[in-house]
């Protein structure tokens, strides 16, 4: 029998490829998938998206996201469409304009994110106690035609008896990074800006708000999760991963405080001070604009088609079927 001294290369061979095989799943730990995200505008209204970012729920899920702002929702669809982008941030009459023209590349909605409009109505003069009224003959600042925030605003007008065509000025050609700068120069008597915007031009007396869009025209999903058809077929494990993300981020939003939130999302508002984000965060709360699930519900979609067709930016034969633009299995079986 050999003697150890000439067993030893063996030996230690074998030790050595034990030692590799103990070692190789700390080694070999799957790299986290990439994931190119563009969202609408950068805004309070989705604080539980930065939230997920900020506390590391999609890092924990296996998904490293890298984010841009698009500035509108046209540009943002566009970003899909072009695969410039793998998920963006929109509004849901995107991909009901698209699922009725010509492009090959359909895409879909996943996940909700906020459950109304987030915009709020200012008047440039503070006024005691506002009457919709008071906007007919005037020029409001709106945005692009047959976007979310120009139907949602042209919904709540007719609500209070306000034709939108004949009674009043909608100013609809201002983009949306020149918006606050348009309203300090004294373009419109009223217009619609998000938080932190609003907040900030009230503060600096540019301003009151006096009234939520979203509470006027009650819960329709605004701003959703969208991805094409390609990439949910071809990812749906990146898809599960992200609403999971977002389903934890919605929980701890409803129970956070607006301090801790507004500590937790400060690395995205640069410019706004922490007490002031707490203030536009404590604001949206009260006004339920964010989804506690991220299911997309069938009646939100139709009763966003009927506005639609309302503001005459769909024609009524081509109302889609919730299951032409939604897929709600992410949703449905989404776990924080």
């Amino acid at each position: 029998m050999p003697g150890l001294s000439a067993r030893w290369p063996a030996l230690c061979a074998s030790l050595l490829c034990c030692a590799s095989l103990a070692l190789a799943p700390a080694a070999q730990a799957a790299e986290p998938t990439k994931v190119r995200y563009e969202e609408v505008v950068r805004s309070v209204l989705y604080v539980p998206m930065y939230v997920a970012l900020n506390q590391g729920y999609f890092k924990e899920a296996g998904l490293d996201v890298g984010m841009k702002t698009s500035q509108g929702t046209d540009k943002g669809m566009a970003a899909l469409l072009s695969n410039s982008a793998d998920i963006v941030l929109i509004g849901p009459e995107a991909s009901i304009y698209v699922a009725n023209s010509e492009s090959p590349v359909k895409p879909k909605m996943f996940a909700g994110l906020t459950a109304t409009d987030g915009f709020l109505l200012m008047s440039r003069q503070p006024v005691d106690t506002f009457d919709w009224s008071a906007l007919k003959g005037k020029r409001v600042m709106s945005f692009r035609p047959g976007s979310n925030p120009d139907v949602f605003l042209e919904a709540a007008l007719r609500k209070h008896g306000l034709d939108p065509k004949a009674d009043l000025t909608l100013v609809s050609n201002i983009g949306p990074a020149a918006r606050a700068g348009a309203w300090m120069a004294g373009q419109a008597d009223y217009a619609i800006f998000l938080e932190p915007e609003a907040g900030t031009l009230e503060k600096a007396g540019n301003g009151r708000v006096v009234a939520s869009i979203g509470q006027e025209v009650g819960p329709v999903d605004f701003t959703v999760f969208t991805a094409t058809d390609a990439f949910l077929t071809k990812n749906p494990d990146v898809a599960q991963k992200w609403t999971n993300a977002i389903v934890r981020a919605q929980e701890h939003v409803q129970k956070a405080t607006p301090a801790e939130l507004a500590q937790q999302v400060s690395e995205f508002f640069p410019a706004v001070g922490q007490p002031e984000l707490a203030a536009a965060i404590e604001r949206y709360r009260g006004y339920g604009l964010w989804k506690q699930s991220p299911l997309i519900e069938a009646q939100a979609i139709e009763q966003l088609q009927d506005m639609l067709i309302t503001s005459g930016v769909l024609e009524p034969a081509k109302r889609v079927a919730y299951e032409q633009v939604v897929i709600a299995d992410f949703a449905n079986a989404a776990k924080p």
